[in-house]
C-alpha cells in the first residue's frame, strides 16, 4: 500500500511542477504581459527551486526519512500553491514600482519558488522511502524520476491544451494545491497520523476562503463592466464596458476600443490605417493580419473592400463575434499564424495590414527580412502594406529598426506619427510599397479636433521618414526586438493600470 501510494505522490507532484510553471506565465501575462523576460523568469525560477528541493530533500531524507514528513512536504507545496490566487494581489503592487524585469523576476520567485522548492524534495525523499536495499537504489531512483517525468509531460499538454482554455487559470491552480493536498492527506490516512492529517486539513479549511474568492473572483461582474473574462490557449481575453464604450484587453494589453451603437473605434490609429484605401481608385482586396475586435476589418468593408482576416487566437475571433458585432458576412476569417498563412496561400492583396503587434510585445518573426520579403511576394503589383506599432517616441529604435527592415524589400517607406506630443507613448503607422505613396484623392478635412478625419490628416501631415542610419536589419537569426519592446510595455501597461485598476475591473 505504501509503495503504491509514493508511486501516486511521485505522478502528483511531477504533474504539478510543470502545470504551475504553465500557469505562472497566464498568472503573471495579464499585468506584465507575455515577453521573454516572463517565460525567462519563470524557468529560470523553476529550475533553481528544483535544484534546492532536490539538495534538501535528500539530505532530509538521508536524516530519517517518514511517511508523515513525506506527506508533510507535499501538502505544504499545496497549501502555497492553493493560495496563489489570493497572494498574487499583495504581490504585484509590492513590485509595481519596479522595472519589467525586475518585476517579473521577483513575482516568480515570491509566488512559485517556495511550492516548486517543496515539490523538487518530493523525488529523493521517495527515493529513499522506496528503496530496500543500496542494491536497488539506482533502479528505484530511475523508476520514480521516469514516472515523475511522464506525469510533467502529462501534465504539460494537459494544461496548455485543455485545461486552462477551458477550467480558467485560477480555478486551476486552485484545484492544482487542492489536489497536492488530498494526496498529503491520504498519505497521512494511510499511516493513521491523525494529528498531522487534522492540522493539514485545518490549514486548508483556512486557505479555501480567500483562494476561492480569489478564484472566483476572476469571473464576469457586468454590474461593474466586466462584460466577459475568457481564457484561450493564447492568452487571457477580457472585455470591458467603461465609459460609453467597448474594450478587448488581451492579457491585459489593449486592443479594441469601440462604441457599442456603432462599433466605429475610438482608437487613433485606427482611423490612420484607413490611409491606404486613398491610394487606390476604387476598393479591391484587404489582408488584415491580427483581427482584434474587428474594427479595422469593419472600416474597410464599409467603403466596399474584400475583406481577408488571419487571427492566430480562435477565441479571439469568437470574441469579436459575440461581444464586437463582427459578422460572417464582414470578412472571411483565417484562424492561424500570420506568417503559416503567408506561407500557404499565394492569393494576392492590394493592402496587407499587420495589426498583430500588442504592447507586451512584438512576433518577432512577422518583423524580420525574411517575413517582409513573404509579404512582398503576397501584394500585388501597386499593393501597401501598413503596419500599427506602439513605440515611446515618433523615432524610438523600434520604428527606426522596423523601417530598416522593410526597406530592404520595399523603395518607398513612410512613418505616419499619431501620438502628441512626439516624445510620448503612442502608435505609428508605417507604409511601405515599391509605388510612390501619393494619395490619388484629397484626405476629407476633418470637422472638429476629435473627429476621425482629424487623425488621418494629422498623421498624413506630419509623415516623415525614418532615419535608418546605422540601424540594425531584423532578422529570423539575430532579433532585438522583445528587448526593445520592454519600456513600450512598462509604459502602456501603467497607463492601463491606473485607468482600469482604479475601477476595480481589471487587476
Amino acid at each position: 500500500m505504501v509503495s503504491f501510494f509514493i508511486y501516486i505522490a511521485i505522478i502528483v507532484s511531477g504533474a504539478s511542477v510543470l502545470a504551475v510553471e504553465l500557469i505562472g506565465t497566464r498568472i503573471i501575462a495579464p499585468f506584465y504581459g507575455a515577453s521573454l523576460y516572463l517565460w525567462s523568469a519563470l524557468i529560470s525560477v523553476t529550475l533553481a527551486a528544483l535544484s534546492c528541493g532536490y539538495a534538501i530533500g535528500g539530505r532530509w531524507a538521508d536524516r530519517g526519512a517518514s511517511l508523515g514528513r513525506f506527506c508533510a512536504i507535499i501538502g505544504m507545496a499545496g497549501l502555497w500553491i492553493a493560495v496563489i490566487p489570493w497572494l498574487r494581489i499583495p504581490v504585484f503592487a509590492a513590485a509595481g514600482t519596479m522595472g519589467l524585469r525586475a518585476a517579473v523576476l521577483a513575482i516568480a520567485f515570491v509566488l512559485f519558488f517556495p511550492p516548486l522548492a517543496l515539490l523538487g524534495m518530493v523525488s529523493p525523499y521517495a527515493i529513499r522511502l522506496k528503496a530496500s536495499s543500496l542494491d536497488v537504489v539506482g533502479r528505484t531512483a530511475g523508476d520514480l524520476y521516469a514516472v515523475s517525468t511522464i506525469a510533467s509531460v502529462a501534465a504539460a499538454v494537459a494544461t496548455g491544451f485543455f485545461l486552462i482554455p477551458n477550467i480558467g487559470v485560477t480555478r486551476l491552480v486552485f484545484l492544482t494545491g487542492v489536489l497536492l493536498i488530498a494526496t498529503a492527506l491520504a498519505g497521512l490516512a494511510i499511516r493513521r497520523r491523525r494529528t498531522a492529517a487534522i492540522a493539514l486539513l485545518v490549514l486548508a479549511v483556512i486557505a479555501w476562503k480567500p483562494g476561492f474568492r480569489a478564484a472566483s473572483g476572476q469571473m464576469a461582474d457586468p454590474g461593474k463592466g466586466l462584460i466577459a473574462v475568457v481564457q484561450s490557449a493564447y492568452a487571457e481575453i477580457r472585455v470591458i464596458d467603461l465609459d460609453g464604450f467597448r474594450y478587448m484587453l488581451i492579457d491585459g494589453s489593449m486592443h479594441t476600443g469601440a462604441d457599442p451603437a456603432t462599433w466605429n473605434s475610438c482608437f487613433s490609429y485606427v482611423n490612420v490605417l484607413d490611409i491606404p484605401r486613398w491610394f487606390f481608385e476604387r476598393p479591391g482586396e484587404m489582408l488584415l493580419v491580427g483581427l482584434g475586435g474587428g474594427s479595422v476589418a469593419k472600416s474597410y468593408v464599409r467603403d466596399g473592400w474584400r475583406v481577408d482576416v488571419v487571427e492566430i487566437d480562435p477565441v479571439v475571433a469568437q470574441v469579436a463575434r459575440e461581444y464586437f458585432g463582427l459578422e460572417d458576412a464582414e470578412a472571411r476569417v483565417y484562424e492561424m499564424d500570420g506568417r503559416q498563412f503567408l506561407l500557404t496561400h499565394d492569393k494576392t492583396w492590394d493592402i496587407i495590414i499587420m495589426d498583430a503587434f500588442g504592447s507586451s510585445s512584438i512576433p518577432f518573426h512577422l518583423v524580420t527580412a525574411e517575413a517582409f520579403e513573404l509579404v512582398r511576394s503576397r501584394l500585388s503589383p501597386g499593393g501597401v502594406l501598413a503596419m500599427n506599432v506602439q513605440a515611446v517616441g515618433w523615432h524610438d529604435e523600434i520604428v527606426a529598426s522596423m523601417a530598416a527592415t522593410v526597406s530592404r524589400q520595399f523603395e518607398h517607406v513612410t512613418v505616419l506619427p499619431i501620438a502628441e506630443p512626439p516624445d510620448r507613448l503612442g502608435n505609428l503607422v508605417l507604409l511601405a510599397s515599391n509605388r510612390e505613396l501619393d494619395l490619388e484623392k484629397e484626405l476629407p478635412p476633418p470637422p472638429d479636433r476629435f473627429s476621425a478625419e482629424y487623425d488621418r490628416v494629422h498623421a498624413w501631415d506630419n509623415r516623415f521618414q525614418a532615419d535608418v542610419s546605422g540601424v540594425p536589419v531584423l532578422t529570423d537569426d539575430l532579433n532585438p526586438i522583445d528587448v526593445w519592446s520592454e519600456r513600450v510595455n512598462l509604459a502602456s501597461r501603467k497607463e492601463l493600470h491606473d485607468y482600469f485598476g482604479k475601477r476595480g475591473i481589471a487587476w
